[in-house]
């Protein structure tokens, strides 16, 4: 593949042509394909039978008909460009429908019939355009799930097919792997060559509501990835509407080459009545893309998600109004012109610029074989997770690149290579410099990194042949290329020689298309330690070579392997010498090196006479008597450092006790260390009254603490880690308050309770913790508080605010009614609501409307804490109203329900579509009691038993299977909140759970077993069922007589999914199948022991524990689920992963209660009653709450189409 273009197509092609007509046109797409062919309402029999039903590629065959009038209806609202009908034709995704060997025939017949439709529409005024579009199929070759020579093979068929067909350009879209972009760049430049014609590449990448595309990359790597390639477009498309496009699509018009696109959503979806609706009318889709337009220089734009034709008319018209702002960008690709761009190679995740201020671009060293006893080691033994580990202490050591060597005699290194990139890639968040003498093991490196590497390296040692092919690697995959100064003659000692064929491969490198930012010129550091004559002056010829190298080749770098120079010295030398001839390179322009960080010393930690030392040695500076050295710097630095371990080479940093008691006191509560911090308070009481200790400098590190949970950049355990050191120093200080007649008074008080009917207390809990910390009193009411025990608190304590946490739907109207009571109780201060069942929306227009004083959407403790600071402040001054609110203006960040902003939409749009779709849902779309016809009857289910069993105890529930099932992600991410910080690459997020979540989830697990805090316990059976309408009827296990059954929704739309049609009909009123149920149980301990934590201040080990004995109740379900479908004849297979497991790839579903799906909670009654629960200790309260808290039940359909859904 050719990553330049080595002949221009803008004279050739007509869509080029037109993009870059000095009127500078805006160019829209059509709208969404996928959308308007569902509306159509087609058959299986449309598609070419129930097998390949939803294959919409296929209907260009089966249907050509609905293809071009979807094709018709966006040409005639305006749009410049079709999209063929091929976002799934590539064979790897046709293979799903077994239709991978038509994948040619069928893109062609896409671009035929597109082709058609925009010759019929297309006048000289106003050319219509084919776009060949190539979607990301449903595979991630970062993540393994295909090889990249397979990927790029079946887009090579899909681009030939594309061409065969006549479209104007290719639209790589909808990417979300940057590796599987390559791979389609690759293919598709492999089917022009066959062809021998080119056509207009585009590429449009997904980014999410994360701020990154799938796999983690974040829109400034995506960029410096495709710097490279021949691509006339780049944007982005789908997952989000404008808005959250807008930061990337800055960027974009910043800093990319390319012609900018934006194609979004018709903004974010939401579910209603379980379909996706996109909230954009065309009007405001319009104005917010003219702002792209008009300010950003995009020039195309389009509709991806729920846009109609409506939405392509309105956005036709702004290529009518508006001219784009003028981008510099690439007409020519040969050249590569830098313009807006700047030079950085990328890791999966993140780009790192060339250039680095005040530093050279460290490239660290460590990971590589030929240098390195402990990497060949560790590939003997084949220790991946070993080798991963040496890269993440590179990051660490501040290395902005990772060298990665594999040479190593005997082994298989291209195997090598792949392996260990394929697992550094995802693990660390470093661009790769994939080192080797060998090219095919640098391509095995390649195909497995989706970041922009730098290959080391090439050179002339062997001629032309492969000095050229490591270019074409580096050209044809986007790297960078370090060329070392070798030649047929050898390696070049002189600043002549070297300078003398950097120059030679300069000129062949830039011909080649690989430009000069790109290349990076290796002048070799050979040994200066040796004591052999020649090599002497290795060192100042080096030094001259860098500096002659980059003012006669401008734009180019230099790297050295900085190491090499001491070869042979004391470790303690080395360090030394290694540092000052870094200083000494970098001084004569070097901008990269080779080294490892942690052995290089800054100047000013080094001494004087050794700084001299080295720099006589440098320089070849020995003094001579005659035929006599006198003088030898080589033989002096020896001396120097005979005996002198590298521990004393180095000089440390500043410890904890360094730092002066004030910053001390403040820094143990941010770092969460109880270690040395009774004397440190002991030491401020020398200075500081106890109270001051508290209210500046403990309170001062908790306020910072906030502000690193704030902006993500400290997890919510760590957090209680330093509130239980701010609660083990103010314990500590107590007493001494006493003694001096202070007294710690609260900020404020401040009463919080779960409402009543409600059960779950963590969120409550983790607010108690948070604004205690922080000087507040908290009145901590507990669980199922009727709102008469909520008023009593306020009015007993004089409360300046009162917070209310629910986790149910239920628990919402509860909040609600509350309100009107505090109302009649004539309160008015301001309440606080917080808790999954709620949204801001809710809070701040319903909850507002009913609610004399001010309410507040609580996300988290930190937001309630930014409040309760501001509100205390802002009633010392005299400047907040409990009716009003804040009297100078709402602090940012904050958002009180009754005024406007960006969660308040009282009598807005919002409402409007609201109430809309409401009369839609009541006016037009009756309940059915109908079967859906997605969901035909099948054969009954045949289980070992009928009735109730229970299990308990490890001999029937080995805990170790049901840690087998246990969701980390959920565990880590949901329960313990260990959430991905804001700029946090995923490989240092993984990376972080291993080193601090895994231990700490293992510790738990091992004294759960050993003190029995978990006990699960399951009550499970089959009874007789059927279906009638909406109804499951349950019968006795005999099937004698009818039990009761469950009333369940009805999607009004869609495919209409209901439960019941899950199980087959009704047999003259008798059971036709079987109904399989379930409960299951952590026991009552786990409750118990989570309060007794809570209540002992170990807020830390509360949170961990709490959240591991919910998520093992999820993993109990899980497995006594996988019993259900074995015992019923569907086992799962024996080597199933869990990940699988978890996104349901087993037959059937299970339904738990309170769910879209079964929205009845009360539901459950009966439930557990048929199955006997209480003889595992589960029951329901007269709130339907299930007890224990760490429980669940839910009704388990086998139907080959059960599935989740939304009623």
């Amino acid at each position: 593949m050719q990553a330049v273009q080595t002949e221009s197509i803008t004279e050739t092609s007509r869509f080029l042509k037109r993009l870059h007509d000095p009127s500078r046109p805006v160019l829209v797409f059509d709208g969404a394909t996928g959308t308007s062919l569902q509306q159509m309402d087609l058959s299986a029999d449309d598609f070419g039978g129930e097998v390949l039903e939803g294959c919409n590629e296929n209907l260009v065959v089966t249907r050509p008909d609905a293809v071009q009038a979807v094709h018709r209806q966006f040409l005639e609202a305006g749009c410049d460009v079709i999209e063929t009908d091929t976002f799934g034709a590539a064979s790897v995704v046709l293979a799903e429908y077994g239709l991978e060997e038509q994948a040619f025939v069928l893109n062609k017949r896409a671009a035929e019939l597109a082709r058609e439709m925009a010759d019929e529409y297309s006048t000289a005024e106003k050319p219509r355009f084919v776009a060949g579009s190539m979607g990301p199929t449903t595979k991630l070759p970062t993540l393994g799930h295909i090889d990249f020579d397979t990927l790029r093979t079946s887009f090579r068929d899909q681009a030939a097919g594309l061409v065969a067909g006549n479209v104007d350009l290719f639209i790589i879209e909808t990417c979300q792997d940057v590796l599987q972009i390559k791979a389609a760049l690759q293919g598709v430049e492999d089917a022009f060559e066959a062809c021998g014609e080119r056509r207009p590449l585009m590429v449009s990448v997904t980014m999410e509501t994360t701020g990154t595309m799938l796999v983690g990359s974040d829109i400034a790597a995506v960029v410096s990835i495709l710097e490279p390639f021949p691509i006339d477009v780049l944007g982005l498309n789908c997952a989000t509407g404008p808005e959250q496009m807008k930061e990337h699509i800055k960027y974009l018009a910043e800093y990319s080459p390319f012609v900018v696109s934006c194609i979004p959503n018709a903004g974010l979806p939401e579910n209603i009545g379980g379909v996706a609706h996109y909230r954009l009318t065309p009007l405001e889709l319009k104005m917010q893309l003219m702002h792209f337009v008009e300010d950003l220089g995009v020039q195309v734009i389009g509709g991806c998600c729920g846009t109609t034709p409506a939405h392509i008319q309105a956005l036709s018209e702004i290529s009518d109004e508006l001219k784009p702002a003028v981008r510099d960008v690439r007409t020519h690709h040969l050249e590569r012109q830098q313009l807006g761009y700047e030079p950085a190679a990328s890791s999966l995740y993140g780009a790192t610029p060339y250039f680095q201020d005040n530093s050279f671009l460290i490239i660290g060293e460590r990971l590589n074989a030929s240098g390195s006893r402990k990497v060949r080691e560790l590939l003997n033994e084949e220790d991946w997770d070993g080798l991963v580990g040496l890269a993440r202490g590179q990051v660490k050591e501040n290395a902005h690149v990772l060298d990665v060597n594999v040479d190593y005699v005997g082994r298989d290194g291209e195997k090598d290579m792949h392996e260990l990139v394929t697992r550094v890639v995802t693990n660390v968040n470093l661009p790769l410099m994939l080192d080797s003498t060998e090219w095919q093991k640098m391509e095995a490196g390649l195909k497995v990194a989706g970041g922009k590497c730098i290959l080391n390296s090439t050179n002339y040692e062997d001629g032309d042949e492969r000095f050229f092919k490591v270019l074409e690697l580096a050209r044809r995959y986007g790297a960078g290329v370090v060329i070392g100064t070798i030649d047929e003659e050898g390696m070049a000692r002189t600043a002549e020689k070297k300078v003398a064929i950097a120059k030679r491969a300069y000129r062949d490198a830039v011909e080649f298309g690989i430009p000069a930012r790109e290349i990076f010129y290796d002048p070799l550091a050979l040994p200066i330690s040796t004591g052999i004559e020649e090599d002497r002056r290795n060192g100042i010829e080096t030094i001259e070579a860098i500096r002659r190298i980059r003012s006669e080749l401008p734009g180019v770098h230099v790297v050295l392997g900085v190491s090499n120079v001491s070869f042979g010295l004391s470790p303690a030398a080395r360090i030394t010498l290694n540092s000052v001839f870094l200083h000494d390179c970098c001084e004569a322009g070097m901008d990269a090196a080779i080294v490892s960080p942690a052995k290089i010393l800054p100047l000013i930690k080094i001494e004087a006479d050794h700084q001299q030392v080295c720099r006589d040695l440098i320089s070849d500076s020995r003094r001579f008597d005659g035929d006599v050295c006198v003088y030898d710097p080589l033989t002096q630095l020896t001396t120097l450092f005979e005996g002198v371990s590298t521990k004393e080479a180095r000089s440390s940093g500043p410890s904890l006790a360094d730092l002066p008691v004030e910053e001390r006191l403040k820094q143990h509560i941010i770092d969460g260390e109880r270690i040395g911090l009774e004397e440190a308070l002991n030491e401020g009481l020398e200075s500081y009254p106890p109270l001051d200790i508290v209210n500046t400098f403990l309170l001062d590190g908790m306020k910072v603490v906030g502000e690193l949970f704030g902006s993500g950049q400290m997890q919510l355990p760590f957090v209680l880690q330093s509130a239980e050191t701010m609660k083990a120093a103010v314990a500590f200080l107590e007493p001494h308050m006493e003694k001096s007649g202070g007294e710690r008074s609260a900020k404020a008080k401040f009463p919080i309770a779960t409402v009543k009917g409600d059960v779950h207390d963590i969120g409550k809990n983790l607010v108690d913790i948070i604004l205690t910390n922080n000087g507040y009193q908290v009145i901590n009411l507990g669980i199922k508080q009727d709102v008469g025990a909520i008023i009593a608190a306020q009015q007993e304590h004089q409360a300046d605010c009162i917070a209310m946490s629910g986790l149910l739907v239920k628990s919402t109207a509860f909040m609600k009614d509350n309100l009107a009571a505090f109302n009649d109780a004539g309160i008015n201060v301001p309440v606080v609501l917080g808790g999954a069942a709620l949204t801001p929306r809710f809070v701040n227009k319903d909850c507002s409307e009913v609610y004399n004083g001010k309410v507040l959407y609580g996300r988290d403790a930190f937001t309630d804490l930014r409040f309760m600071d501001a509100f205390v402040e802002a009633r010392q001054s005299d400047t907040w109203d409990n009716e009003q609110g804040f009297l100078n203006g709402t602090p940012e960040g904050l958002s009180l329900g009754g005024e406007s902003g960006p969660h308040s939409d009282p009598a807005g749009e919002a409402s409007k579509s609201s109430d809309a779709v409401k009369e839609v849902k009541t006016v037009s779309m009756p309940v059915s009691l109908d079967r859906s016809e997605a969901v035909p009857e099948e054969e009954a289910v045949k289980p070992s038993f009928l009735g109730a069993k229970v299990l308990h105890g490890d001999s029937e529930i080995p805990l170790k299977e049901v840690i087998a099932y246990l969701d980390r992600q959920a565990l880590f991410a949901g329960q313990w909140q260990m959430r991905k910080a804001k700029g946090q690459s995923r490989e240092d997020y993984e990376a972080d759970l291993q080193a601090r979540a895994e231990p700490v989830l293992q510790s738990w697990l091992e004294r759960s077993v050993e003190e029995q805090l978990l006990q699960p316990a399951v009550a499970y059976g089959y009874y007789p069922c059927g279906r009638e309408g909406n109804d499951v009827v349950v019968f006795d296990p005999d099937g004698s007589g009818e039990l009761g059954r469950f009333s369940l929704p009805r999607q009004r739309g869609g495919n209409r999914y209901c439960i019941s049609d899950f199980y087959r009909d009704l047999n003259a009123g008798g059971p036709s199948d079987v109904l399989p149920m379930q409960a299951v149980t952590m026991g009552e301990q786990a409750s118990v022991f989570a309060q007794k934590l809570f209540e002992a201040d170990s807020y830390s080990d509360y949170l961990f524990f709490h959240g591991l004995a919910v998520q093992m109740a999820e993993a109990l379900a899980e497995w006594t689920h996988a019993r259900v479908r074995r015992e019923c004849g569907f086992p799962d297979a024996s080597d199933m992963p869990l990940r699988d497991v978890l996104a349901q790839r087993y037959r059937g579903s299970r339904y738990s209660f309170g769910y879209p799906a079964c929205p009845n909670v009360a539901d459950s009654r009966q439930q557990l009653l048929w199955l006997g629960a209480d003889r595992v200790g589960l029951t329901m309260d007269e709130g339907d709450q299930l007890h224990p808290e760490q429980s669940t039940t839910a009704l388990v359909a086998l139907h080959s189409k059960a599935r989740y859904f939304s009623a």
